[in-house]
């Protein structure tokens, strides 16, 4: 099955207290077309999704489950070669991967729900 990049829009994933604030929770989703792996990460009432493949290797990025944010919660971490990103963009600061990003994975909250954009 082929790993996907991207969802359709309006995919209603749950409610956005599946996520506590300051963590991130791991979105695998199963299409017709193949299997998509993301994760998204909440801070209060915003929310950052991300495809989970980190721009060094291609890996996921966390080793443990929904395991994405950095000790000190302001950073996003690869836990295979200790790349470190923002949080809001997901722009690479530190590791073997400087000045790349984690591809976005558009996703909004809907009258309390994430939903794919």
């Amino acid at each position: 099955m082929d790993r996907l990049t991207t969802t359709p829009p309006n995919v209603s994933l749950g409610p956005l207290t599946l996520i506590a604030d300051g963590h991130a929770r791991s979105f695998v989703i199963e299409l017709r077309a193949g299997r998509f792996h993301g994760f998204i990460v909440r801070q209060g009432e915003a929310v950052h999704g991300y495809v989970d493949r980190c721009p060094h290797m291609g890996l996921p990025l966390a080793q443990e489950l929904d395991d994405y944010v950095a000790p000190g919660g302001e950073y996003l971490m690869c836990s295979w070669h200790g790349a470190f990103f923002r949080i809001e963009d997901g722009y690479c600061v530190g590791g073997p991967c400087g000045g790349a990003s984690l591809q976005p994975w558009p996703i909004t909250v809907r009258d309390g729900m994430l939903v794919t954009a």
